[in-house]
């Protein structure tokens, strides 16, 4: 899905540039100096989405629910001076998948030396609802297209890259403990956290790529790296598809 998306971001973003070679001439056919000075270059880069895992997923180990994601990050904008309708884009935030289970636990406290994840097929106490939540410190870099060099936040715009990330904190969340019936044992207010990140890789790096006009664009990202240790557990791809919200 992922390459689908760069590609696409390629081939419009050829189209664009055909297309708007016209705006950067004067009528005889001699470039026109643009004033860059002032335009907005899309500091702050807002996004949320559908989150999932590609991968030799196990069946005890997949999603189920609303999965969802949300980064925010602060990135500078370089114009390229070869031709303005591209540039450099550099930043650093946060970025947070939410995974959602139903039935099921993923035992992050555990003293093995494997991720185990169980679900109420196996038998046995559970949480109604439960999550697991990652949390990184995400470095962007992306080669941005703008159709309208002077005034990006009119008309078409693309972007595509990679981020690398570094895990801040990993942990999960239950809420209304069951038995094996799916009678509630403390209520359905009881919520348990567990906090560990032993089983996680402590970084990550993934493609990203968005495409959409003005302030407005869909998204989407690809995690090269597993998300779990050599030996941890199955080899997981988190990957997200969503809305992001560009400005400033």
């Amino acid at each position: 899905m992922m390459n689908k998306v760069i590609a696409a971001i390629l081939v419009l973003a050829t189209i664009g540039s055909a297309k708007a070679q016209d705006s950067l001439t004067n009528t005889i056919g001699k470039p026109k100096k643009l004033d860059l000075s002032n335009r907005p270059n899309d500091h702050l880069v807002l996004q949320y989405g559908v989150a999932g895992w590609a991968g030799n997923v196990p069946d005890s180990a997949k999603p189920g629910g609303f999965s969802r994601f949300f980064n925010f990050y602060f990135m500078l904008d370089k114009p390229f001076k070869s031709d303005p309708h591209f540039s450099l884009g550099i930043g650093a935030g946060i970025g947070a998948d939410n995974i959602f289970f139903k039935d099921k636990i993923v035992n992050i406290s555990g003293t093995g030396s494997t991720l185990s994840f169980s679900d109420r097929s196996s038998g046995g106490d559970r949480f109604n609802k439960f999550k697991l939540t990652t949390i990184y410190v995400d470095v962007p870099l992306e080669i941005r297209y703008a159709q309208h060099p002077e005034n990006p936040d009119k008309g078409f715009k693309a972007s595509f890259g990679v981020k690398a990330g570094f895990l801040l904190k990993a942990y999960t969340k239950g809420k209304n403990y069951q038995n094996s019936s799916g009678q509630s044992l403390y209520g359905s207010g009881y919520i348990r956290k567990e906090y560990d990140k032993r089983f996680f890789n402590s970084t990550r790096l993934a493609a990203i790529g968005r495409i959409g006009l003005g302030h407005i664009a869909l998204s989407g990202s690809y995690q090269f790296t597993s998300l779990l240790k050599s030996g941890a557990g199955p080899a997981i791809n988190p990957f997200n598809i969503g809305l992001t919200l560009t400005g400033l």
